[in-house]
């Protein structure tokens, strides 16, 4: 997803940092606002970094890169010829969200997280939102995230999406749009409290001089969570991981080590009459809570996939007679089904009675016959995303698609439209980022994180994603981007 545009030339390492050379290409950009102004809560930063040369900056940089080097902050890219393992790149500049902007991202985020929960729990119990109409009920059963086995069950404390990464995007309007819902396996949590730790590290002066929220408490609130759904008394609980070549293995074993509980393969597991136990050097130990890193489909296969070599036998049993929690409980993944978000406005009306506070992005369902008309007519102007794909896959950005690309996106969508839904191609909000030997305007995105336990809470900011590459839209890091650290103002 590429947009033209010109790159700034390099400047000399002895340079200071020139914001009145810094130039925002039309975009809304986080931290030059109108006149060429630092926005409210920028001031300290832009100051900072104009007192900086761009030899100072590059030092900086290969310390932080150096940094995540040695304190293993990698992530893994998979069909990689090149090695799979590598540093998640970081960027110098924090983004900075002001005290009301965040007050309002913090509340629409509650009450999305709330309605998404209800939903969630209706539609496998008595379908009330299709009996009404809200949801269509084909849309649902035919949803990849949907699990026929999990019909009459109720979690422990009817929890179902524990934790939630909610992708915030800025159009040109700087107004704030929901782009998708992460409710299964969100992932990237752990580069954000890492984020911080490093930003601290390379930058103390200028962190100590910002009033700025704290995310270090993170595992201590993801502990409470898994604690309060704890079915048993002891309330044990572990991080359960695929394994060391998981894409997100480093943080799997971060948040075990920061909530100072067992990390656990599959193998390491057994049920017993309906019991999940963890194996020890002093025999089976029982758990109570599964923080789980591992597909719904892959959790046991005596239930689902039959060729699950990930699965513990028995642990849906377990799970369904209310003896284990699992976070999130398996089932979650219908309510981001990018068809079913298209109706999250509607189920916010529905269930708490409320305007929905963050707004949707404009989507066109391509297994309604005129939306799909319309979207084949006009490929070359949207992006057309697969309903349960990620990372940045499965997806058509028309303004920069070839006609033999949009060709063979037209035979998807024509052969399986239940898969496919289309959006206006967004220009999102850009950031300033140190390139090399310069500052440039890169796109941003923005993914909170939510817990929902006995309340819902938000982490105060989340992990600012940056497409590192010029003009690029894409922000996921198996495909070139990066992040900074996101700072909250007190």
């Amino acid at each position: 997803m590429q947009v033209n545009q010109m790159e700034p030339v390099g400047q000399t390492q002895d340079q200071l940092v020139d914001w009145d050379a810094y130039n925002t290409d039309g975009f809304f950009d986080e931290l030059m606002g109108p006149h060429q102004r630092p926005r409210e809560g920028y001031e300290r930063v832009a100051a900072y970094f104009a007192s900086k040369s761009i030899r100072e900056l590059q030092g900086r940089q290969s310390y932080v890169n150096s940094l995540l080097l040695n304190l293993g902050i990698t992530f893994n890219v998979y069909h990689d010829a090149d090695g799979t393992e590598r540093i998640f790149p970081f960027d110098l500049i924090p983004r900075v969200v002001s005290a009301s902007e965040w007050g309002h991202i913090e509340r629409g985020l509650i009450q999305r997280i709330e309605a998404l929960n209800l939903f969630i729990n209706d539609i496998y119990h008595d379908q009330h939102i299709i009996k009404d109409g809200v949801v269509p009920k084909e849309w649902v059963v035919s949803s990849k995230g949907f699990l026929p086995q999990l019909m009459g069950v109720t979690p422990p404390k009817t929890r179902w999406c524990h934790i939630t990464g909610t992708d915030l995007i800025r159009d040109r309007d700087g107004v704030y749009y929901v782009l998708e819902d992460n409710l299964r396996c969100p992932s990237g949590v752990a580069y954000v409290l890492e984020n911080r730790e490093i930003m601290k590290r390379a930058f103390a002066t200028l962190v100590s001089s910002v009033p700025i929220r704290s995310v270090g408490h993170y595992p201590n609130w993801l502990l409470d969570v898994m604690q309060y759904v704890s079915p048993g008394s002891s309330g044990q609980c572990a991080v359960l991981t695929p394994g060391i070549y998981n894409s997100a293995y480093f943080e799997h074993s971060f948040l075990a080590r920061q909530m100072g509980i067992e990390l656990v393969q599959p193998n390491d597991l057994v049920v017993q009459n309906h019991v999940v136990y963890m194996r020890t050097t002093r025999g089976l130990r029982r758990v109570d809570v599964l923080y789980r890193r591992i597909d719904d489909t892959f959790l046991d296969p005596t239930v689902f996939d039959p060729h699950s070599m990930l699965g513990i036998p028995g642990i849906f049993d377990a799970f369904r007679k209310g003896n284990v929690a699992l976070v999130n409980a398996p089932g979650t993944g219908v309510a981001d089904d990018k068809v079913i978000y298209a109706r999250v406005p509607e189920m916010i009306r529905y269930y708490l009675q409320q305007d929905p506070l963050l707004p949707n992005v404009q989507t066109y369902i391509c297994s309604d016959p005129s939306d799909l008309s319309y979207v084949l007519d006009h490929l070359g102007e949207l992006v057309v995303k697969a309903a349960n794909e990620a990372g940045g896959y499965g997806m058509l950005v028309g303004p920069h698609s070839t006609k033999e690309e949009q060709a063979a996106f037209r035979d998807k969508l024509i052969a399986d439209p239940r898969n496919y839904i289309a959006q206006p191609t967004l220009q999102f909000s850009r950031c300033p980022s140190f390139i090399s030997d310069h500052i440039a305007g890169r796109h941003v995105d923005l993914r909170p994180y939510v817990l929902y336990g006995e309340s819902v809470k938000v982490l105060p900011g989340g992990l600012t994603r940056v497409a590192l590459k010029q003009g690029s839209l894409v922000v996921n890091s198996s495909q070139g981007g990066g992040s900074k650290d996101t700072w909250v103002l007190e």
